[in-house]
């Protein structure tokens, strides 16, 4: 870089910071590659650990795989839930060992609906029924989408500043459900991480709505989201640092990952584990820009293992279940093919809509099968 190029570079970075801060934003950090922030490891404490390219359990080498479960939470008795309430003994109970289940570990899931006060047992009762069972549970304490809390999309200011001073539930924002959450069940046996945002992008809503057809997505969405992830693991490292924190990327064009942006922002030392989301089987349409050797090429590059925390099929109406559970079987033979890390199917549901072309998976459905055969 010359001098004329490099005093340049420092006027521009300089008015970029005096504009940011006469808006109330700090300045996003200015990511020139994706080895800007090299990854660090830790010696995890916990029961779940991580290598370069996978992950291990109680020391062993462990491919999880299992369900998403995100209505775990939902008790009708306490709180207003959001779908069905599950049995959690008999759930936990039908899983094979060393099984893993995703779970939606919101704040909403603490309103009292009769009293409007907190109210943890539920969510206490998930934990202690995984427990009773020996089974492995991925939190997942907020969504990016608003579904299950309080409705509204997280765009792109929320990842600036909002989390701390926006309330989502229970009267909180999620700067008081991160210290909350991770406070009580960080000893937890089964836990075996944290992801702090489901599916996060840096986008702004467009004029008609918050639909992805009409999201907008502004400049330095890739800063945003890294500076968010390295403040976030902070945090969390600060009262929890045994168990390994997971990126709950779509993997797709989402505003702040595209392209090279997704390795800039997985480089934060705040994230250990990376993520993506495949629903390209069955006919279904994946997310524009989802590329899973681009994605793995990044995390190898990174240091860092990569899961797919979702894969969906659809099925009941539009597909025989058995057929839905053997092109699973194939998908999990593909991943592991070419160096996944763990895989969760989406999603198991107690009452599925078998005369309906859905992703849910019932008690019954051969799925549970694929899973048991899976888990190493």
């Amino acid at each position: 870089m010359t001098f004329r190029h490099a005093l340049r570079f420092c006027v521009i970075a300089a008015l970029v910071m005096v504009f940011a801060a006469a808006c109330g934003q700090p300045a996003p950090r200015t990511l020139d590659d994706e080895s800007a922030a090299p990854s660090a490891h830790h010696d995890f404490a916990g029961r779940v650990a991580t290598t370069e390219t996978g992950l291990t359990l109680d020391g062993r080498t462990w491919f999880p795989a299992g369900f998403n479960s995100y209505q775990l939470g939902t008790d009708w008795a306490i709180n207003v839930g959001c779908g069905a309430q599950v049995d959690l003994d008999e759930y936990f109970g039908k899983l094979p060992p060393r099984a893993l289940t995703r779970f939606n570990l919101y704040s909403a899931f603490i309103v009292d609906k009769k009293t409007g006060r907190d109210n943890f047992s539920r969510l206490d009762a998930v934990f202690a029924a995984a427990k009773r069972h020996n089974q492995m549970i991925l939190p997942v304490l907020t969504g990016s989408s608003g579904a299950c809390e309080n409705e509204k999309f997280k765009e792109r200011s929320w990842y600036q500043s909002g989390w701390r001073t926006t309330e989502i539930a229970a009267e909180m924002t999620f700067d008081d459900w991160l210290s909350t959450a991770i406070k009580r069940w960080h000893d937890e046996p089964t836990l075996a991480g944290w992801e702090p945002v489901g599916e996060p992008e840096a986008s702004n809503c467009g004029a008609t709505g918050c639909a992805w057809q009409t999201r907008t997505c502004p400049a330095n969405g890739a800063a945003v989201l890294r500076t968010f992830f390295d403040e976030i693991g902070q945090r969390i490292r600060a009262i929890d640092s045994k168990h390994p924190i997971f990126a709950g990327f779509v993997g797709g064009d989402q505003c702040g990952l595209t392209g090279g942006d997704y390795a800039r922002v997985a480089a934060s030392h705040g994230l250990d584990v990376l993520d993506y989301h495949d629903y390209s089987a069955g006919g279904a349409i994946a997310p524009g820009g989802s590329n899973l050797p681009a994605r793995l090429t990044q995390a190898r590059n990174l240091g860092k293992p990569l899961v797919v925390n979702e894969i969906g099929i659809e099925a009941g109406s539009c597909l025989p279940l058995d057929t839905r559970a053997r092109q699973f079987t194939s998908k999990y033979e593909s991943l592991r093919s070419v160096g996944v890390a763990g895989a969760l199917l989406w999603a198991f549901v107690p009452d599925p809509r078998l005369d309906d072309c859905t992703f849910d998976i019932g008690y019954d459905d051969p799925a549970w099968q694929v899973v048991a055969r899976e888990i190493s």
